[in-house]
């Protein structure tokens, strides 16, 4: 199709644009010329389904975006420091970095952290979480029972830092 009738606007609303002008005589076409017509017919139809996908897309990400930022706002509204200062420093406690030994003398390294900050494959485990409430309040050698989905373990605590 030929742009060179369809004039750019400048804004971010389209402009109104008149109707193309039908031709009062009647619509005589070749099979040729009618395959043309359903040719141009789809591909313009192709490109509202386009944009409205781009649209429905952009509403969808934008909605999504929307939700996300409430969540952040209200994690943050809530968020609660924890100031280390005051802690038992042989104690394990939120933030600390804990060393713990299991049955097979396997060493194991765990932070534990908040909620949002947990990554339990690089060893961040929620303050929440089983591990975690099994090992807080405990001292070096110390043994816990990790109990765990796939079968109970003991571990022994082996060393407690304190990451700044």
């Amino acid at each position: 199709m030929s742009r060179a009738h369809v004039r750019e606007v400048d804004g971010d609303e389209p402009e109104d644009l008149p109707e193309l002008p039908l031709s009062p005589h009647p619509n005589y076409v070749t099979p040729r010329g009618l395959a043309m017509l359903e040719a141009r017919r789809d591909a313009v139809e192709a490109d509202i389904a386009a944009i409205a996908a781009d649209a429905a897309d952009r509403r969808q990400r934008r909605a999504g975006l929307d939700r996300e930022l409430r969540w952040l706002q209200a994690r943050i509204a809530a968020a609660q420091v924890v100031n280390g200062a005051t802690r038992d420093a042989s104690k394990v406690a939120f933030g600390a970095e804990v060393t713990v030994l299991d049955d097979d003398n396997l060493e194991s390294r765990y932070r534990i952290v908040g909620e949002d900050e947990a990554d339990p494959e690089a060893g961040l485990i929620s303050w929440t979480s089983p591990l975690a409430r099994a090992l807080l309040g405990l001292q070096v050698g110390d043994v816990a029972l990790w109990q765990r989905p796939a079968g109970d373990r003991d571990i022994e605590i082996s060393a407690i830092r304190w990451p700044v």
